[in-house]
């Protein structure tokens, strides 16, 4: 069964590469089958879906990553879930090529849970204490584009898809998921020998209830040169980076700063050196190689044949 799924799957992506007409297209999008948020054993159709859709929902809203439990446990789902919306996981490396060739089914079109402008369907009052927080954090923001993390994101903001995680690196609607970027890296290393990913910045969404971000602001209030804000900062960028799928550039960074935030939580001297007794720093001494004298060397007792006995 899992052989003819996959079957179907790469179909769908051929009738893209081969430009077989929309009909014939939409015909293979009916015998697909993922699992989603539904059902934790039965597996999903489009069709069954799209009948289960909330009142007004315009999207069909899909999660990537290696397993269930990754796309379950993203952070990008968790106000989609938390809201009752059905979320279809793509577990199979194949799913999210065969997505991208499928724009719409049935009028609704498909939207990647890890990518920019997640229609959430927030109300007014929503929209009305965003633009609150906005105001409050503004210049925050903007220091973490322009000053602190520059070379990692195209722009920092406000989000309303997060409930759990302080923050999360969303892709633009043009650029790779964390899933996708794996994919494509592990395609390029086989054709490549080695040969990366181009690097694409992403969008960095913060939790503006969460108490890190929070801590955050107002250490950039403070001082915003001071180390403390642009530690957090970091910290923040390098754990969203791990939790939406994407890899860390500077993994020596990250220890250091992982090292400096562990010290001062458990209140240990920042310059406490790592003090490792003289003994095993001491080389050691090879054996001994004189040679023995003639003299005092033990003769070897010969033995005499049996005949001579």
């Amino acid at each position: 069964l899992q052989w003819y799924h996959r079957r179907v799957r790469e179909a769908v992506v051929s009738t893209q590469s081969t430009g077989e007409d929309h009909s014939n297209r939409n015909r293979l999008a009916k015998l697909l089958r993922w699992q989603s948020s539904n059902d934790e054993e039965e597996m999903t159709s489009l069709e069954g879906y799209v009948e289960r859709m909330k009142e007004k929902q315009d999207h069909i809203y899909f999660m990537s990553g290696t397993t269930r439990a990754e796309c379950e446990k993203s952070p990008f789902v968790e106000k989609l879930l938390k809201k009752g919306y059905e979320v279809i996981y793509l577990i199979d490396p194949i799913d999210e090529y065969c997505v991208q060739n499928l724009p719409e089914f049935e009028g609704k079109k498909f939207q990647n849970a890890a990518k920019e402008n997640l229609n959430l369907q927030d109300n007014d009052k929503v929209k009305e204490t965003m633009e609150k927080l906005g105001r409050d954090y503004d210049t925050m923001l903007n220091w973490l584009k322009e000053k602190v993390l520059t070379s990692g994101i195209d722009k920092a903001i406000l989000s309303t898809r997060l409930v759990e995680s302080p923050c999360a690196l969303v892709a633009s609607q043009y650029g790779y998921s964390g899933n996708m970027e794996r994919i494509m890296k592990s395609q390029a290393y086989a054709k490549s020998g080695g040969q990366d990913v181009p690097n694409q910045k992403k969008i960095l969404e913060l939790n503006p209830f969460h108490p890190l971000v929070q801590e955050m602001n107002k250490l950039y209030k403070a001082d915003e040169d001071g180390e403390q804000a642009k530690d957090l900062a970091h910290a923040l960028y390098d754990t969203a980076l791990l939790r939406s799928g994407y890899s860390l550039k500077d993994t020596v960074a990250f220890s250091e700063r992982m090292d400096k935030l562990l010290r001062k939580s458990y209140s240990i001297d920042m310059s406490a050196k790592v003090e490792i007794p003289p003994e095993f720093d001491e080389e050691e001494k090879p054996a001994s190689t004189e040679e023995v004298p003639a003299s005092e060397e033990t003769p070897v007792s010969e033995e005499k044949p049996k005949d001579e006995l």
